[in-house]
């Protein structure tokens, strides 16, 4: 028999103790090692009078006390040449309750667009929203499945002092990590005041709304460990002026650094 077999199988259980803190150990770095990491996507999207290219860049990076998030979009709207119409970021960090799987996050949102007007473009900002809350995280025992859900009070400069949103976000690995689909979804209190239909049409009044929803789920296609093609599809509610729910499909590439 195998001498370190027969080690294992006439351990104390002192040894035994520190067996299961060495296989809790290794399961974490192989935890670390599989969700610590930053990508950069290229989407087209094809939505209705969208027609547009948007670059993604997305960080996660968990630690001892926690996790950090943070990602940055741009939009290439503007004018023939397609400059830069949008930029928006979100910055989020969630402190762990020691080893149970609640935390407590901290997040801030912004950026700013540039719309069309009669001497060129006008900028505007896109309001400061501060969030804090209580996050809910699980995962499979193989760490191929994720889960967070997500209870936040939000704060939303110049607009709503005290709202509030609720937030999904999913990770799933099939195949031997070959196909990932992953996603959020977003539901929160704002005041809105919508002037278009989701077919870009204008209302023949404006519509004032309180509650927004929006989803991106993904689904890729892993060539290599860090080279993916596959799509987005950015599912909205009285978001961004528009009234009622919208539809806008991407396809994408992304390249995940290791």
């Amino acid at each position: 028999m195998n001498l370190f077999i027969l080690k294992y199988l006439c351990r104390t259980k002192k040894e035994d103790e520190k067996m299961k803190k060495i296989v809790f150990m290794f399961l974490a770095l192989y935890l670390m090692n599989t969700v610590n990491g930053q990508n950069f996507q290229v989407h087209y999207d094809f939505g209705k009078n969208r027609n547009y290219v948007t670059t993604t860049f997305e960080m996660f990076k968990p630690d001892n006390w926690g996790n950090s998030f943070i990602f940055v979009d741009f939009d290439y709207t503007m004018d023939k040449a397609k400059h830069p119409g949008m930029a928006y970021m979100e910055i989020a960090r969630c402190f762990s309750f020691g080893k149970s799987p609640f935390s407590f996050q901290v997040e801030y949102n912004g950026g700013l667009m540039a719309i069309p007007a009669e001497t060129g473009y006008s900028a505007f900002a896109i309001n400061n929203a501060y969030l804090s809350g209580l996050d809910y995280g699980w995962h499979s025992a193989d760490f191929t499945k994720f889960l967070n859900l997500k209870v936040l009070y939000k704060y939303i400069a110049g607009k709503n002092p005290a709202s509030f949103q609720l937030t999904g976000v999913w990770n799933l690995d099939f195949f031997n990590r070959k196909l990932l689909m992953n996603g959020f979804a977003d539901f929160w209190r704002e005041d809105n005041l919508n002037f278009t239909k989701s077919n870009g049409e204008n209302l023949s009044e404006p519509t004032e709304t309180r509650f927004v929803f929006m989803s991106e789920p993904q689904i890729w296609y892993n060539l290599t460990p860090q080279l993916s093609l596959g799509s987005e599809i950015e599912l909205t509610s009285n978001f961004g002026s528009v009234d009622g729910f919208k539809v806008c499909p991407t396809i994408g590439i992304k390249w995940t650094f290791q």
